[in-house]
């Protein structure tokens, strides 16, 4: 049976007068990962932010490990849970072991040195991620695909049992796209880390996750494992699209290969009309 470790009762969160959603109930299953995808501006990463307290809710509550978060504090949080958001900065002149160690705060206290685990935990996060070749270079010196497995490898620095990456592939080619996404799956097998993604790849979502949520309008309108979820009916719920979906011969794995956009296409022929 799947625990839900990570879940949010009647949630409410916005931006000083906007409410992005209200009422919003979800649930994170123990040791899995769970992508959530949707339009733009339909509350994805206002939910991953509000799971990770970075945004305080308006109403409702987030229970981690059965513990209103509300009652933790900021370090007992982060000896649990890991927020990595969309396109973090850092100062240039950092270097890359200098930016990894930031992920250890949790478990030390203020001007304590690095211990032994520190140093284990730093140096498995730069091997992880194949950071640990230029670990001396200055965050500035780095290109976006570098930079996006640095700050992964601080968050996984941090050593939780869970990480919430806000869209981790965000400016990446395919191929660092797929390298940040392996190393996320590898993460979740071989420590059995729970995650959870907001991804704009459907294809990415249905091959890298166990299970994936739609969210649209502030709303969670569908989960579901990928097989339920990506098809031409639950896409076209969601983004209003015409999909083409096939199973990859290989794994069983479904594919989006083709789609039209159907609010596109209802507007040019309301127009010729």
């Amino acid at each position: 049976m799947d625990m839900s470790i990570l879940r949010a009762e009647k949630l409410q969160a916005g931006y000083e007068q906007r409410t992005v959603f209200q009422n919003l109930n979800f649930s994170v299953k123990e040791g899995k990962i769970t992508t959530i995808i949707g339009p733009n501006g339909c509350g994805k990463s206002t939910l991953l932010k509000t799971m990770g307290r970075i945004l305080k809710q308006k109403s409702g509550t987030v229970f981690l490990y059965d513990q209103d978060l509300r009652n933790l504090s900021t370090r007992e949080i982060a000896k649990k849970l890991t927020l990595l958001p969309q396109n973090p900065v850092g100062p240039k002149e950092l270097t890359v072991e200098e930016l990894i160690t930031y992920g250890r705060f949790p478990h030390r206290n203020q001007g304590q040195k690095s211990s032994i685990a520190d140093q284990k935990a730093i140096e498995w996060a730069m091997n992880i991620t194949k950071t640990i070749s230029f670990r001396q270079r200055e965050l500035g010196s780095l290109s976006g695909g570098e930079r996006q497995k640095v700050w992964l490898a601080m968050a996984l620095a941090q050593e939780t049992a869970i990480l919430l990456l806000d869209e981790p592939t965000t400016y990446l080619d395919m191929v660092h796209q797929l390298e940040v996404l392996k190393i996320v799956q590898q993460l979740n097998r071989q420590r059995k880390c729970t995650i959870v993604m907001v991804l704009h790849d459907i294809n990415h979502a249905a091959r890298f996750s166990h299970e994936i949520v739609a969210m649209k309008e502030g709303h969670v309108i569908a989960l579901g494992s990928p097989q339920e979820m990506i098809t031409p009916e639950v896409l076209k719920q969601v983004f209003c699209i015409d999909a083409r979906v096939m199973l990859d011969p290989r794994d069983g794995v479904p594919v989006c290969f083709s789609y039209d956009n159907l609010q596109t296409e209802k507007e040019t022929v309301g127009g010729e009309e």
